[in-house]
């Protein structure tokens, strides 16, 4: 089996298929920074990332055999004298780190302690083992600090970084790499028993500057601590308890309070806390349980009446489940104002599952902050934390700076669009990464005989539904787009209920129509729907399945609003079409991409939301199919195992009797396709931009997709191997940049972000690799995140300038707005297409589907497949 090819930058080691490589690879090395870049005009910005000096300490690492927070903090505190005067950090896990050597090897610790959790249990005693494990030389990291030491040293910098966190663990709620606290403010309640909580986002980074600590203010949404009936009530909507729950409401309110922990003060003298696990499926009235080993049976309102004298009140409703299925324990849900039967949710509970539209909006807004506040907040979190005190970060012999860093910047010029020859303006030079239409003509418009229209908004005139299309025809043949003025059928106005059988009967009476005029081979080419005033995102998600993979039709979706009011500027940006191109595309004059045929790939994976234990994960990748220009990418999508970062159908081998050795996958599908369409050229270079990995994985996708990439390059012919570059494309880091000064038009957009085009590879950057932070687009509101780009495989040998400058100016070849775009299309287009995907699923409601749910942990799981979208609509960016 062929190992991947080494190139130049980069040694990799081939995986064998079937089977993912290991986490990390001592024969994967990235390759190195191959300088700096020049182009642009140079500017300065402030960065939220913080100096950070650590003094020349010794740091040991010691194993517990006991993991749990607030024993080790007990034992810390009770046996000092043990401890040599250290004060050891803990990473919640099993790490316990020390600023010097304990006075031991290995020591086992016996505590008696009381739990404040379970303080009705009374005194219980733990054992806690401490045993070397490592000592950690500070060397390695200034040797990498310094670039003369390419593997980074992760155990050193956890260490550190677990110091810095210990202080604020204790003060506020800790939830990955960040903490929260209302104590922050600016928070407030989202909807459905919701509510929002302010924090930042502390980690230690190694820079070319050195070691920085990255601060950010971070927003999340937590479950509001209330009476766990009030949370039912406002979760639900419903405004009588006293009604049955169905079985649709039941089954929602368990996905949303399995794993919430709650207090029970049904007993007077103490409170009790317990973690849900579920809902029982019966009512409060026709629950029992097993009392006694007599096997007699008792139902919990009558054990409520008999040990605490109180008549359960909302008997039809479910009850709480605690324990296990084998040993449960019932907690009713209800409050009785007058007694002390509450049963609360406790405070400071993330809230895990998937927000719904109207809490993402509030969220986002309670968020939101203009670059100058955004600053200021992070500057107040570190005045608030108060480094310089911090008791553990002296220990250890860290000091923080608290200014931001000041980093040397530069602004790329943004590239020139060209437009069809026909138009009075033929070539475009955006302004603050954006244009218009205005007297442009479509570089290759296309043609529209057959569409349709159908609207389910029942407060829409249908009158206004035929002037909205009436514009929409208009603008489209004003900007090169042909389109016939009227549908091939009447307009129609249909209940939302009503939706599978209306699209599948407008399709249907539209072929009729076709076939009478005589035409074979044709049928309806765009389906515009006008989505219902109520729950349009999940209609919009059911009319897409039904149409992309059974109907064969592509289809337009608009909100009612946009259907009654939509402007010049919405309309042009519904219309299809190749709108432009680059002009030194056009004109061969872009470096490594229009010397010989290159096809540019990009690809996203979509995990499901948190809860949804059973369903899969969806990869999409995305591939150019017109060199020279790189505007048009079709796309493929599978669906994997749950939460599977690595993209497995990439490449595929099956045995067939007849065949043989069959081989298959996305990327081998997508080479023949860019062969057929470029007149029978196979790309002579391959660019991979992968979207959504973390610095974690970094090695073991590398490892997997570019060796797929390659058997999939040598099963088209023998020796074919053109030069691979993969790119990591990452947006969810915390990396904010500012501008120096916030009142200087010529640094700032109109919204007080940095100008679209700025390019930092300096200082905050990896000390030795190949990476840099663009901002690419124009801030529209809050403070701009720029991506970072991170090649991990390069045997294209692209130099800094040639590599920043293909990836901005590609941001302005995005289809679906006149704007330069946030991230590079190619990876924009493989993240809408698998969350487009994610829309073919069921989406089922069920016990069975939650029952599953529980014991679907691992990849070995069957993964449901994604039914297969239509040959002429795969041809199209359907996705956008």
């Amino acid at each position: 089996m062929p190992s991947v090819q080494t190139g130049q930058a980069a040694q990799v080691v081939g995986a064998p298929a079937g089977r993912l490589p290991p986490a990390s690879c001592k024969a994967l090395v990235f390759p190195a920074r191959p300088g700096y870049g020049t182009i642009g005009r140079r500017c300065r910005v402030r960065s939220n990332h913080f100096l950070v000096h650590v003094a020349d300490t010794e740091i040991y690492h010691y194993d517990l055999r006991e993991r749990n927070r607030w024993i080790v903090n007990e034992l810390v505190k009770l046996h000092k004298q043990y401890l040599d005067g250290r004060l050891p950090v803990y990473d919640g896990k099993k790490g316990l780190f020390t600023a010097g050597p304990l006075p031991f090897k290995t020591k086992e610790f016996v505590l008696k302690l009381t739990n404040p959790e379970r303080a009705n249990q009374g005194e219980k005693g733990y054992k806690v083992t401490i045993k070397d494990a490592a000592k950690i030389d500070l060397y390695i990291l200034n040797q990498f600090l310094a670039g003369r030491q390419r593997e980074l040293p992760q155990d050193t910098i956890q260490a550190l970084d677990i110091a810095l966190r210990h202080c604020p663990s204790a003060r506020y709620v800790s939830i990955s790499s960040s903490f929260f606290s209302q104590a922050f403010g600016h928070g407030g309640e989202i909807g459905s028993g919701v509510e929002c909580w302010r924090g930042y986002y502390q980690s230690l980074r190694a820079t070319q500057m050195g070691l920085s600590l990255n601060i950010d203010i971070s927003a999340t949404a937590f479950c509001k601590a209330q009476p766990i009936i009030d949370f039912a009530l406002e979760y639900l909507n419903i405004r009588d308890a006293s009604r049955w729950l169905t079985d649709q409401d039941r089954i929602k309110l368990k996905k949303a309070l399995k794993g919430v922990r709650v207090v029970a003060t049904h007993r007077r003298d103490i409170s009790i806390r317990y973690r849900i696990t579920g809902l029982t499926s019966i009512p409060l009235n026709d629950l029992t349980y097993l009392f006694n080993s007599n096997g007699t049976r008792v139902s919990v309102v009558q054990y409520f009446k008999h040990q605490y004298n109180y008549c359960l009140k909302y008997i039809n409703w479910p009850c709480l489940q605690a324990g296990s299925d084998s040993r449960p324990i019932y907690l009713p849900m209800e409050i009785h104002l007058l007694c002390m039967h509450v049963c609360n949710i406790h405070e400071g509970q993330r809230y895990s599952r998937k927000l719904n539209e109207r809490q993402v909006t509030s969220i986002l807004r309670m968020a939101c902050e203009r670059p100058t506040q955004r600053e200021s907040s992070i500057l107040e979190v570190v005045s608030r934390n108060n480094y310089g005190n911090d008791y553990c970060a002296k220990e250890f012999g860290i000091k923080v700076t608290n200014q931001l860093a000041l980093v040397d910047a530069r602004v790329l010029p943004a590239p020139r669009l060209k437009y069809h020859a026909s138009g009075r303006e033929k070539v475009c030079n955006p302004s603050i990464g954006q244009w218009n239409m205005n007297n442009k003509i479509l570089i290759n418009g296309g043609s529209i005989k057959y569409w349709a229209c159908v609207t389910f908004a029942s407060h829409l005139h249908l009158n206004d539904v035929r002037m909205f299309c009436n514009n929409l025809v208009g603008v489209c043949n004003n900007m090169g787009m042909q389109m016939i003025g009227r549908p091939c059928v009447d307009i129609g106005q249909v209940r939302p209920d009503n939706l599978e059988a209306a699209l599948r009967d407008i399709h249907g009476q539209s072929a009729k129509v076709i076939s009478q005029q005589g035409v074979t081979g044709q049928q309806l080419e765009l389906l515009i729907i006008v989505l219902p005033d109520a729950n349009a995102s999940v209609f919009y998600g059911r009319a897409k399945r039904l149409c992309e993979t059974e109907l064969s039709v592509i289809t337009q979706c608009c909100l009612p609003k946009n259907g009654q009011k939509g402007g010049q500027q919405y309309l042009q940006n519904l219309v299809g079409g190749r709108n432009t191109v680059l002009e030194d595309a056009s004109h061969r004059r872009i470096h490594l991409l229009t010397d010989l045929p290159t096809i540019i790939l990009g690809a996203d994976v979509t995990h499901p939301a948190a809860g949804e234990d059973a369903a899969p994960s969806i990869a999409a990748v995305v591939a150019s199919m017109d060199w020279l220009e790189i505007s048009k990418y079709i796309c493929l999508v599978s669906s994997q195992g749950h939460r599977e970062e690595i993209i497995t159908d990439l490449f595929t081998q099956v045995k067939d009797p007849q065949k043989g050795l069959v081989h298959g996958g996305m990327i081998r599908v997508l080479l023949v396709s860019f062969y057929k369409a470029n007149g029978k050229r196979k790309p002579g270079r391959i660019i991979f931009y992968r979207d959504g990995v973390s610095e974690g994985q970094f090695s073991q996708v590398l490892l997997y997709e570019v060796d797929a990439i390659r058997k999939a390059c040598a099963s088209l012919k023998e020796g074919y191997l053109p030069p691979v570059t993969f790119i990591v494309v990452q947006k969810r880091h915390h990396t904010r940049l500012f501008p120096e000064n916030h009142q200087a038009q010529d640094q700032t957009d109109r919204s007080g972000n940095i100008l679209p085009g700025t390019v930092v590879d300096t200082k905050i950057c990896h000390p030795s690799g190949f990476d840099f932070y663009l901002c690419s687009h124009s801030g529209i509101q809050g403070t701009s995140r720029p991506t970072h780009y991170h090649v991990l495989f390069d045997e294209n040998n692209f130099t800094a300038d040639a590599l920043q400058t293909l990836t901005y100016n590609l941001c302005y070849t995005y289809a679906r707005c006149t704007r330069s775009v946030s991230i590079v299309p190619p990876a924009y287009y493989a993240h809408l297409a698998a969350f487009r995907a994610r829309h073919y699923l069921d989406d089922g409601l069920s016990d069975q589907s939650s029952a599953a749910s529980s014991r679907l942990h691992d990849h070995a799981v069957l993964v449901k497949q994604l039914p297969k979208v239509k040959d002429n609509v795969q041809q199209f960016m359907f996705y956008c």
